[in-house]
């Protein structure tokens, strides 16, 4: 394992969010995207040029999707939606299958065939009762329920036969077998369980996550101020060290794709900020190993 001192984290934007979630690179724009769950807000940048752009949603949005037929799909608390950045107009393609009061949509990644999968937060956290929902052709399956709080971490391996899945409540990382032209999933196993002990050892909680050329799972480690690199065995490749506590999320981009962009929780403790002045920033940093573009929401 190599630990990755990075000099070079830059501050991408430098307005704090409330809980910064789900950067996306659109490789046609050259812009990435992003949403800031807490300030209803979905976000754009263009690096090159330091333009940024932000659209104030009617609810939480959570996760995107690139659309293969243009603009965004987003995910927000009251369901599905097309987002179109030129007029900045959405329009439903499905409601929210569950119960609004208590759930929303989390974490999400769409499938090499186009489905778009999307797990949700159970906001009481008193039991395992969040769920698991794959958007395909325009209609919601609900894929399973129950068994975790608070669904991140997806992605999918490089040959689209295995799916990652965390449960920050528990601490833990699953693969699941995957069949990408049924949108099936089964047989889960542990691929990664971290400490629940706050007292020693702790290193803080998977959130999201993302696959990147050479098939390695990368996951950011919410409270643990630090991405960690996994080997698609298990295998602790590398750790980045990070100027925030609550790294949230990834992103590959630019235009050879290892540019690595990675936003963060800003409703956070004062003394956290203190010590950690660049909470809730989107950074960026320069990494060896490339990205994958991400697949297309197929409607």
């Amino acid at each position: 394992m190599t630990t990755i001192i990075a000099d070079d984290i830059k501050v991408a934007y430098d307005a704090p969010m409330h809980t910064g979630e789900c950067p996306i690179w659109h490789p046609a724009e050259s812009c990435l995207y992003w949403v800031d769950i807490g300030g209803f807000t979905i976000h754009r940048l263009n690096p090159s040029t330091g333009t940024h752009d932000e659209w104030r949603m009617p609810s939480e949005p959570s996760t995107l999707a690139l659309n293969a037929t243009g603009g965004l799909v987003v995910a927000m608390r009251t369901g599905f939606y097309t987002f179109n950045p030129q007029d900045g107009s959405i329009a439903e393609i499905a409601p929210a299958p569950y119960d609004m009061t208590t759930t929303r949509f989390n974490d999400g990644r769409v499938d090499p065939a186009g489905r778009f999968w999307v797990g949700t937060i159970y906001e009481p956290r008193d039991q395992q009762a969040a769920q698991m929902f794959c958007l395909e052709k325009g209609k919601i399956q609900l894929k399973w329920s129950g068994g975790m709080t608070v669904s991140n971490g997806l992605a999918f391996s490089l040959d689209a036969t295995s799916m990652y899945h965390a449960d920050t409540t528990t601490h833990r990382v699953d693969r699941y077998q995957f069949d990408s032209a049924t949108g099936a999933v089964s047989h889960p196993s542990r691929f990664q369980q971290f400490s629940t002990d706050k007292t020693r050892n702790y290193g803080g909680r998977p959130d999201g996550a993302a696959v990147d050329s050479e098939g390695a799972y990368w996951v950011a480690m919410i409270e643990g101020a630090r991405l960690l690199r996994f080997s698609a065995d298990g295998e602790l490749l590398n750790e980045l060290n990070l100027p925030v506590r609550c790294p949230t999320m990834m992103a590959f981009g630019g235009d050879d794709m290892r540019t690595l962009f990675i936003t963060s929780l800003g409703n956070r403790p004062a003394e956290e900020i203190a010590q950690f002045p660049l909470t809730g920033r989107l950074l960026s940093l320069r990494v060896d190993v490339a990205g994958r573009v991400e697949n297309a929401y197929q409607p």
